[in-house]
């Protein structure tokens, strides 16, 4: 059985820029040759599919998943009881990971995997990796009192975030 790929997820307040922070760190990951996967987590429901379309009256109909493919993407739709949270294990278990080098999560602040905490000062927030030994390195954008005893990095670097994911923790893996 092959091994899955290494997980890394970025934990966050929500506004402090964990989707921003990925949609430029993706670009750098990708230029080092390394495919990337990404499950975001989401607060609130969405709909991917729009009224009208074919996808989602068969969702309403009752279809659940629903698969819409063409030449270019593939979309799966299910339906999730909302009584529960969702997990990351559950996630994980659903996601298409075969061919990835790398995995990164959004969100799932809570459950405890390798991540990166992202702090910006101006929100007012605590710090999260006090109490989350999951946390392996931090991403600010300002000077932290005390210093953390883990990695620091600048929040508003991206590249020095990459060099980190690439050098320090990939590294660290192999």
């Amino acid at each position: 059985m092959l091994q899955p790929p290494p997980l890394l997820g970025f934990a966050a307040y929500s506004g402090t820029g964990k989707t921003t922070l990925l949609t430029r760190l993706l670009p750098l990951l990708k230029a080092n040759r390394l495919k990337v996967g990404v499950i975001k987590h989401s607060h609130h429901d969405f709909e991917i599919d729009q009224p009208g379309k074919d996808s989602y009256r068969l969702r309403l109909a009752g279809a659940t998943p629903v698969m819409l493919v063409s030449r270019f993407r593939r979309a799966i739709i299910s339906e999730l009881s909302a009584a529960t949270e969702v997990t990351l294990a559950e996630q994980l278990a659903a996601f298409p990971s075969a061919g990835l080098d790398l995995i990164l999560v959004e969100g799932f602040r809570d459950e405890r995997y390798p991540k990166i905490e992202l702090h910006r000062s101006a929100l007012g927030k605590p710090l999260l990796y006090p109490s989350d030994p999951s946390i392996i390195a931090i991403a600010c954008d300002t000077r932290l009192r005390p210093e953390p005893p883990i990695p620091k990095l600048d929040l508003n670097d991206p590249s020095a975030i990459a060099d980190f994911i690439l050098n320090t923790y990939l590294s660290s893996l192999s």
